[in-house]
């Protein structure tokens, strides 16, 4: 089951921010060592330094938890995806895709033992990642359209589509990677097949 929303007030004074990003830090690092199944909201609110009655002031369960990780990384992933492919108009493909896959990637590997805990501990597709998905098309087919020009829409909603799929998959293997020199490779060589399938459909296009 998807985790449930956090409908209580966040904090609006700066300590109160501060414990609350505590609470998060602490329970990202006992996930990571421990696992979710594993890890108590008691054991959490021990390593924050905060009483039990502190943490649910913030968040009303564990689950709720979790999906404030899982927003923080898409949160970062976004602003990452944003900066590092928004100089990229109307460059090949294949350097788009490998903007595209290093930015979410070197999010991940921020905290690889929490990426694992996630990994291990939740189904990815019920726990706040199709927002993510949903979220990067959007830019992803910005992208595409400035890189390539007016184009069919069906066909780049399939590259988009192509792209953020070899992006999930490329993540969910190279994220708990140690070797940024594999990463690097793996990154470098789903870009090319990537832009090799772009480079057929956009052949097949000019041609049909």
């Amino acid at each position: 089951m998807p985790p449930k929303s956090n409908n209580r007030r966040r904090p609006t004074q700066d300590r109160a921010k501060a414990t609350r990003e505590d609470i998060l830090d602490a329970a990202a690092a006992l996930f990571g060592e421990r696992g979710i199944t594993d890890t108590s909201t008691n054991r959490i609110a021990a390593a924050a330094g905060v009483s039990i009655g502190t943490v649910y002031r913030y968040f009303p369960d564990r689950a709720t938890i979790v999906e404030e990780l899982l927003t923080r990384i898409q949160n970062n992933i976004e602003r990452r995806f944003t900066e590092r492919v928004h100089d990229l108009s109307h460059t090949p493909v294949q350097q788009l895709v490998s903007g595209v896959l290093a930015a979410i990637v070197d999010e991940m590997v921020t905290d690889v033992p929490l990426v694992r805990a996630l990994i291990a501990g939740l189904n990815f597709y019920s726990s706040g990642m199709p927002e993510l998905e949903v979220r990067l098309r959007l830019l992803v087919k910005m992208q595409i359209i400035q890189t390539l020009g007016p184009g069919d829409d069906d066909e780049y909603d399939v590259l988009t589509i192509t792209i953020i799929s070899a992006c999930f998959g490329i993540v969910l293997r190279t994220a708990v990677l140690e070797d940024r020199r594999v990463r690097d490779e793996v990154i470098a060589t789903t870009a090319r097949l990537v832009a090799a399938f772009a480079d057929t459909e956009i052949q097949a296009r000019a041609t049909g």
